[in-house]
This record gives C-alpha cells, structure tokens and sequence, in this order.
C-alpha cells in the first residue's frame, strides 16, 4: 500500500494518480492531473523524497528516487532518479538548476 508521510498537500485534488506502490515523503505538494505511475522501463513505483513540490500535470513513471526538497515543473516527465534540490522540466525532464536551501517553501 502507498505510504505517504505526514504533511501532503493537495490543494487541486482533481486528476491525480499515485500508483498503491509509491511512496510519499512528509510535506510534499502534489498539485492537479499529477500521476506517480509505473512503466515497462524502469520496474516499481516511485518514491518522494521530503518536501517535494510537483507542479500541475507533471508524470513522474517508473521505479525512480526523487531527492529531498526537488522541484518537478509543470507537465515534466520524469523517467529517471532526480538528486536532491533539483529543478526538473521538460520532456523528458532535465535539470534546469536547484533550490537553494532557504527556498524550501511550497512556491510553484
């Protein structure tokens, strides 16, 4: 079953999918037509670090990490693991750059 820690914000439930084999860290903000899913190339499900912001319609598929406090922009795929602090958009997502670590609050 999903394990999700503490502190999920959801303020646009509409839309999203988490695969019952993710696992969500504490205060994470998963925004609208988010899906933490599964995929033919990377086995399992995947898994947030702490404080991970994903922004609107982004797809995060496959058995892959996301690091504490990364950001995944909005429609990004993510089809690989993600370090911590990270910025990731496109698709497929790349890093664009990171968070600073005073720019922990849940801004989109």
């Amino acid at each position: 079953l999903t394990r999700i820690g503490g502190g999920l914000l959801m303020p646009h439930p509409n839309g999203i999918v988490v695969h019952p084999d993710s696992v969500i860290g504490p205060n994470c903000l998963l925004m609208q037509q988010v899906t933490l899913g599964t995929s033919g190339t990377k086995p399992g499900a995947p898994r947030l670090g702490g404080h991970v912001d994903v922004s609107a319609g982004a797809k995060i598929i496959g058995g892959v990490t996301i690091g504490d406090h990364a950001l995944i922009g909005a429609n990004a795929v993510v089809t690989h693991d993600v370090e911590p602090y990270a910025v990731m958009v496109g698709i497929p997502a790349r890093q664009i750059g990171t968070r600073k670590p005073e720019e922990q609050a849940h801004v989109l």
